[in-house]
C-alpha cells in the first residue's frame, strides 16, 4: 500500500516551509549594511582642470580640450572614469574640441540615492546627457568614442539622435557581452532584499578590483601603481557603493544587436588583439556586421587600448578621419 502523511509530519513540513519562507523574506534585512567611512564629497577631488555643470538635475563632471575641424565626446568604460582618457586627450585635442566626462556612478559625477523621473543610472539618462552637453556647447555634430559599455551608449545615442553623430569610434565595445542585467534577473534585483544588500555586493570590487583592471591590459605590468591610484579614487567618495549598485540594478539588455542595420554612419571599431573583458572576436564580429564600419586590430594590446597603446589608438583614428570623413 502506498505510504500516507501523518498529520504531525504534514505540519512538520509546512512549518519547515513557512520558516524557509521568512528566513528568504526577512534573512537579508538581519544582515547589517553599515556606511561607509573615510569617503569625501566628488568635489574634494577636482582636478585643476575639471569642471561641473547641472544637466537634467545631475551634476556632472567633464572635462575639454582644443579646438579644430572636428567635435569629439568621450564615454568611458564600466568602473572606470574620464581619467581612462588621458593619454589621448592631448592628441584628440590637436584635431578638434574634445569633451571628456564621468558617466553616472562613476568619477566625480553625482551619485543622487533618490530623484524623480528618469533613473540616473539608466542608459537612457545616459544618451540624454550626451545630448546635454552637446546643445551645452552648441555642437550640431559630434563624433562619439566609447571604450567598452561607453561603447554601448555612443551607440544608442548614435541609434535615437543620428542627425547629432556624425561618427563612431568603438573601442572594444560591450555590444555582444555585458550589455545589461539579463531579464529574468531583473525581478530579483528589483526587490527590497537585494536593494538592502546591494551596496554589500558593489563593495565586493574593492576584492577584484585590482584584478578585473589588471586583465584589461595585454602587460599587467604597465599598470603601475599610479594608474591603480586613479582607477580607485573614485572608491573614496560618497555613495560610491549605492551608485554602483544602482547602476547596476537599473541596466538592461540594451538592444542594439537588433538594430545593427541601422547604425549606417561612418564607424572605426577598435580592439586589442589580446582583449581579455570583450573577446577580440566580438569586435571583429561587430565590425563587419555593422554596413559601413571599419576595423583596427591593434597587436599586443588589451582591453583598453587608448590607454595601453596610445600611439597606435590615435594612428588608428587619424587614418579613420582621413579615409572616412575627409573625402
Amino acid at each position: 500500500m502506498p505510504k500516507r502523511f501523518s498529520f504531525p509530519a504534514i505540519h512538520k513540513f509546512g512549518y519547515n516551509l513557512l520558516g524557509l519562507i521568512l528566513l528568504l523574506v526577512f534573512g537579508p534585512f538581519l544582515i547589517p549594511v553599515a556606511p561607509l567611512e573615510g569617503t569625501r564629497p566628488a568635489r574634494a577631488f577636482a582636478d585643476a582642470d575639471s569642471q561641473f555643470i547641472t544637466l537634467n538635475g545631475l551634476e556632472v563632471h567633464y572635462k575639454t580640450a582644443g579646438q579644430g575641424e572636428y567635435n569629439f565626446i568621450l564615454l568611458h568604460g564600466f568602473a572606470s572614469s574620464l581619467f581612462s582618457w588621458r593619454e589621448v586627450m592631448a592628441p584628440l585635442s590637436e584635431r578638434g574640441f574634445v569633451i571628456a566626462f564621468d558617466r553616472p556612478a562613476f568619477g566625480l559625477t553625482e551619485r543622487p540615492i533618490a530623484w524623480d523621473g528618469v533613473n540616473p543610472y539608466s542608459s537612457a539618462f545616459q544618451v540624454d546627457l550626451v545630448l546635454g552637453l552637446m546643445n551645452q556647447f552648441e555642437l550640431e555634430q559630434t563624433i562619439l568614442i566609447g571604450n567598452s559599455a561607453g561603447g554601448a551608449i555612443a551607440a544608442l545615442t548614435a541609434l535615437d539622435h543620428p542627425e547629432h553623430v556624425q561618427a563612431l569610434i568603438l573601442v572594444d565595445p560591450a555590444v555582444y557581452v555585458g550589455s545589461g542585467t539579463p531579464r529574468w534577473l531583473k525581478p530579483l534585483f528589483n526587490t527590497p532584499q537585494a536593494n538592502h544588500l546591494g551596496p554589500l555586493f558593489a563593495r565586493m570590487i574593492r576584492n577584484w578590483g585590482e584584478d578585473f583592471a589588471a586583465s584589461a591590459w595585454h602587460d599587467p605590468t604597465r599598470l603601475t601603481p599610479q594608474i591603480w591610484d586613479g582607477y580607485s579614487l573614485p572608491l573614496q567618495i560618497d555613495n560610491w557603493d549605492r551608485a554602483l549598485w544602482e547602476l547596476t540594478n537599473a541596466s538592461s539588455e540594451s538592444g542594439i544587436i537588433e538594430r545593427l542595420e541601422e547604425l549606417s554612419l561612418p564607424v572605426l571599431v577598435i580592439t586589442g588583439d589580446d582583449d581579455r573583458i570583450v573577446p577580440t572576436t566580438d569586435s571583429i564580429r561587430l565590425s563587419q556586421e555593422l554596413p559601413n564600419a571599419s576595423l583596427a586590430v591593434i597587436k599586443d594590446c588589451g582591453h583598453v587600448p587608448q590607454e595601453e597603446c596610445p600611439l597606435q589608438f590615435m594612428q588608428a583614428v587619424d587614418n579613420f578621419l582621413t579615409s572616412r570623413l575627409e573625402q
